[in-house]
């Protein structure tokens, strides 16, 4: 991203009132944050919800002295940025309307590998979750996917070293900065982190750790990920709020039953009981819900099939599936630059004509 790009970008995330939601539709309306910054008052003021706090705001001179004082960070700590536009950022992260405009890593991160899961569960975990845990991702190694997860004791950590151990590429969300490393006692994980996979925050290098940054950490974890794993949980939590956050997404969410009895499995059986949740007891469950055991065979072309007509739209949509082998409404949006009302009313019409077909977990694939 180009620095003075970023510079005006930070900037536009320091007005106060601006969260990520109303700078993506000031930057959808102006262009980019420099423009948003530059307009005239009676230019702003034409905005739809632009009120007189938030021009005032949109105004102040110290957005600029805090995007400076970012940004040197930034290039001092060599912190790699990714814009919400970009090829780098995430795809899936990209649909939610309340994805980061900004995400900081400690290295530039590849997000290709469509196999993206999150595991999280509580950090009073008992050794039979973390056992459950480990022998989870022992068992799923052998498709190759990414392992997200939060960073803390417990569930999480476990997924981590789980992933380490199998040689897996594995992403933690921070709800903090990049200079920081919270709990303290896993500073010691921090360069095997780095060397499987890094870091990963909306945070700023240096500021400050408040509570509420971990729930919103956790709609970046939900939104990373084909599937939401929850291992143990209490009624409340923060793996609760990640399970609400993939629901919201429209994302997969598994959990591990437990006994009634035990406080930490309360959140999971919960969650199946009111049908949030797909009840999960091995591996096979996971490889079966998200149909990763369906080799991706290509194809046959579509010009085989008779008296069949796609339109122009159809036909991108058609050759998408056919290069992923499966794939989800939002991502096949993305990937066909088109809206996602557009394409759920294709994929309907090009499923009467028989050319593609719905699968478990939200998925499709073309026939």
């Amino acid at each position: 991203m180009e620095e003075e790009k970023l510079f005006y970008t930070l900037a536009l995330q320091s007005v106060k009132g601006v969260g990520d939601v109303t700078a993506k539709r000031l930057l959808q309306r102006f262009g980019d944050a420099q423009s948003v910054l530059t307009a005239s008052v009676s230019t702003l003021m034409k905005v739809e919800g632009m009120g007189d706090r938030l021009l005032s705001n949109l105004k102040s001179s110290t957005v600029f002295k805090e995007a400076e004082l970012a940004l040197a960070r930034i290039v001092k700590h060599r912190i790699a940025v990714s814009y919400f536009e970009d090829q780098s950022y995430p795809q899936r992260l990209k649909h939610c309307e309340d994805g980061p405009v900004l995400l900081f890593s400690n290295q530039a991160q590849e997000w290709d590998n469509p196999r993206v899961i999150s595991v999280v569960g509580t950090r009073n975990a008992s050794r039979q979750g973390e056992a459950f845990c480990e022998q989870l991702i022992d068992e799923l190694a052998v498709y190759n996917p990414v392992i997200v997860s939060g960073f803390a004791f417990g569930i999480d950590i476990a997924a981590h070293r789980a992933a380490w151990k199998n040689r897996l590429k594995t992403v933690a969300v921070l709800g903090h900065g990049l200079l920081e490393i919270y709990p303290r006692a896993h500073r010691k994980y921090q360069s095997i982190m780095e060397a499987n996979g890094g870091f990963l925050t909306e945070f700023r290098a240096g500021s400050s750790m408040d509570k509420e940054n971990f729930i919103r950490r956790n709609r970046i974890v939900a939104g990373l990920s084909e599937a939401t794993i929850i291992v143990e949980s209490a009624l409340k939590g923060g793996s609760m709020s990640t399970a609400r956050f993939a629901n919201d997404y429209n994302r997969e969410v598994l959990a591990v039953p437990g006994r009634v009895t035990d406080y930490y499995s309360q959140g999971c059986n919960e969650l199946i009981k009111w049908q949030q949740a797909q009840l999960v007891t091995a591996a096979t469950d996971v490889v079966n819900i998200l149909q990763w055991n369906r080799p991706l065979k290509p194809k046959p072309p579509l010009q085989q099939q008779l008296f069949v007509h796609l339109s122009d739209a159809e036909q991108k949509i058609y050759d998408a599936l056919l290069k992923s082998g499966k794939q989800s409404l939002d991502v096949l949006a993305i990937s066909c630059q088109l809206p996602v009302y557009q394409v759920s009313s294709l994929l309907l019409g090009m499923e009467l004509k028989g050319v593609v077909r719905p699968l478990p977990g939200k998925l499709f694939e073309a026939l």
